[in-house]
């Protein structure tokens, strides 16, 4: 009884299953390859000839759809509307479609009619060949550059290299268009001497004596609505007050605050959400995103979570009238870190 005919009768199958009656047999035989089909340019000159003119016209729609793009970004300006942001952005599209599908194209229709089509068994072998082993992967190699036959396709050689060329350039374009480089905006906020703290949203400066023990406020600079762009400001300006107990404070949060008041950066320095859970039994800032902890009663700190770096404080004071107002700007650059950061 075979090996089969045994696991069969352990599960109660029987021998009821048909088979042929010779049986399985021990070792299949090498079913070997069809017979290797010559594509029409390894043997009709002129099959070749006409599909590398096929690759050419493929490289030159990928060369043309490049120049398209370059095209579309500078011939439709933004006007506001939305029609020219949807022309501009079918006009990209498009043209980014053919430059990279003629591309592809192009290299596969190549590699399917005019590089060899031979069969060839790659036996397994050490993983570090002899010396003459390793030549002969050498010449392998240069045979395989040779076969490309750039040098001998010239029309093929010099569209690829117009096409690879012409390829990467509508990102210098794209970049371009991103508008100027940020220089310092990042970094440098409305915040400066003499700017009144204004509640936020409803507005209004702050009196120091209105700021009670335990209390915490949303603010923002005074006039950041008359500024061109009121959202980007308010996204690096914003700032909480707090008031403490002075002696919970460090030596330097007291002397950039005002009576126990201290101002930091709403701003988390991991990510940039915003800073606006107060904890006033443990004096903790909490940002909702990614759970970092900041410690008011050590200069803001970070003792939990991704972030890096401690909240920056605003140095403030107090004018004639009792309002709070910046000594000065931020000492240090507001929100995410980043390489320049640390």
């Amino acid at each position: 009884m075979s090996q089969i005919e045994r696991a069969e009768e352990a599960h109660g199958q029987g021998t009821a299953v048909a088979r042929p009656a010779a049986g399985v047999p021990d070792r299949f035989e090498n079913p070997g390859l069809p017979a290797h089909r010559h594509r029409m340019g390894d043997t009709d000159p002129q099959a070749a000839k006409r599909a590398e003119r096929q690759v050419a016209v493929m490289l030159l729609l990928s060369i043309l759809g490049s120049i398209g793009i370059i095209v579309s970004i500078i011939a439709i300006e933004y006007d506001g509307s939305f029609a020219r942001v949807s022309w501009s952005t079918k006009a990209i599209g498009l043209s980014m479609f053919f430059s990279l599908f003629a591309l592809g194209a192009g290299a596969v229709h190549w590699a399917k009619t005019l590089m060899p089509d031979d069969e060839r068994i790659d036996h397994r072998h050490r993983q570090r060949g002899t010396e003459a082993e390793r030549a002969k992967a050498v010449a392998i190699l240069k045979e395989g550059a040779g076969e490309a036959a750039l040098g001998r396709r010239p029309l093929i050689r010099n569209t690829l290299i117009g096409a690879l060329a012409l390829f990467p350039l509508p990102a210098v374009f794209f970049f371009r268009d991103t508008g100027p480089l940020p220089g310092d905006a990042l970094s440098v906020t409305m915040w400066e001497q003499g700017t009144y703290l204004v509640k936020d949203p409803e507005g209004g400066r702050i009196r120091a004596a209105d700021v009670s023990l335990g209390s915490v406020v949303h603010v923002m600079p005074e006039g950041i609505e008359d500024v061109e762009h009121p959202l980007n400001e308010k996204a690096k300006s914003a700032v909480l007050i707090m008031r403490l107990e002075e002696n919970q404070l460090t030596e330097k949060s007291a002397e950039w605050g005002v009576s126990g008041i201290v101002a930091y950066s709403k701003i988390c320095t991991h990510m940039g959400c915003p800073v606006a859970l107060y904890e006033q039994q443990t004096h903790h800032l909490l940002c909702p995103c990614h759970q970092s902890t900041f410690d008011l009663t050590q200069d803001c700190k970070v003792i939990f979570g991704p972030a890096k770096r401690p909240l920056p404080q605003l140095p403030i004071v107090v004018d004639d009238e009792g309002y709070l107002v910046a000594e000065d700007g931020f000492h240090e650059a507001v929100g995410p870190s980043f390489w320049e950061r640390g």
